[in-house]
């Protein structure tokens, strides 16, 4: 069997040792949460895990990796603990809100050598993946322009968009790295702007709830971001690419693949409730994918390294945003 230490009891927590649990070669073995729950309860005895403190993990030579998936804050001191004793690493985005010590612990995870999957989860969904293989093999045609849509149901509380980073880090970041892995190459300049059209609590937090970033590829490539904290017919998360021979469309799964029709017209079931919903299938996936890493050694789609690049382009979208004028991020820009 192989043992894995999950930190976090919250929703994605929750959704992550379930999905591990589910696998035949899999016992989650620690839960790890400091906060009393009856949440936290329910899912160590659904588990049959045992809730220990952080020390006890990284003192048991039997768990072979963990999965972060507690508060942002508490992810680099993990990654760089799971780095120092040389277990596996399954890891939320981002690393960190501050750009330099993401930089810091992606260095010191890729020089300990020990594997990091990092849990852009729509890297692992069928319908992605299907349009990055159509492009990377050729039977689409020249990719040359992508359009994203991320509109959130509603907009999040103050209290969660006063510790989230910012729309570009926390909502917009799955936009920039699926932008980099359709394209397959890396982007070059960064134009964005954002305001406060919906809720005035989220401005007077500091933050934005509408934003449009255009990026441009290396090589000359266009993608077009439209993020928002609200959809009136809630979770919308699209994708459009042009290519030279197709257009390749990700759309809206419905909660029922059934039409109604009367004298009245054509009636459809509304999107899935929200992402977790929507990448049901994804987080079993990537999942899958961080137990055939530790098993058989097969490399994640999603590295540490993928988490600085997208948060690079975070950083430079803020930038970009604050002076009114497009970034250029060659290799060496940092923010």
């Amino acid at each position: 069997m192989t043992n894995l230490a999950v930190f976090g009891a919250g929703r994605i927590g929750h959704v992550h040792a379930m999905n591990a649990a589910a696998l035949p070669s899999i016992n989650v073995k620690y839960l790890v949460d400091p906060v009393e729950s009856a949440q936290r309860t329910a899912l160590a005895t659904r588990l049959s895990a045992k809730i220990v403190t952080e020390e006890t993990v990284f003192l048991d030579p039997s768990i072979n990796g963990i999965v972060i998936a507690s508060s942002t804050d508490t992810h680099a001191n993990l990654l760089l603990r799971a780095a120092h004793s040389g277990k596996a690493i399954f890891c939320e985005k981002p690393v960190s809100l501050d750009f330099k010590t993401v930089e810091a612990v992606t260095q010191a995870v890729e020089a300990a050598g020990v594997p990091c999957l990092l849990a852009f989860q729509r890297r692992y969904d069928p319908d992605f993946r299907y349009v990055r293989e159509r492009i990377a093999s050729g039977e689409a045609g020249k990719l040359e322009h992508i359009v994203m849509h991320t509109r959130d149901p509603s907009p999040p509380s103050r209290e969660y968009v006063e510790r989230s980073g910012g729309m570009f880090r926390d909502q917009a970041i799955h936009d920039f790295d699926m932008a980099r892995y359709i394209l397959g190459e890396e982007i070059d300049t960064v134009y964005a702007v954002g305001n406060c059209l919906i809720d005035a609590g989220i401005g007077t937090a500091g933050d934005i709830d509408t934003a449009m970033v255009t990026l441009t590829s290396v090589s000359g490539r266009f993608v077009q971001m439209i993020n928002c904290r609200r959809a009136p017919f809630g979770y919308d998360q699209r994708l459009e690419a042009l290519c030279s021979k197709e257009v390749l469309y990700v759309e809206n799964r419905p909660q029922r693949g059934v039409t109604i029709a009367d004298a009245h017209g054509f009636r459809a079931s509304g999107p899935m409730n929200y992402f977790i919903e929507r990448f049901a299938d994804a987080y079993r996936n990537e999942m899958a994918a961080f137990i055939a890493l530790l098993e058989t050694g097969l490399s994640p789609l999603a590295t540490i390294r993928d988490g600085l690049e997208a948060q690079r382009i975070a950083e430079a979208a803020i930038v970009s945003m604050t002076s009114g004028h497009p970034v250029r991020i060659g290799s060496d820009w940092r923010p």
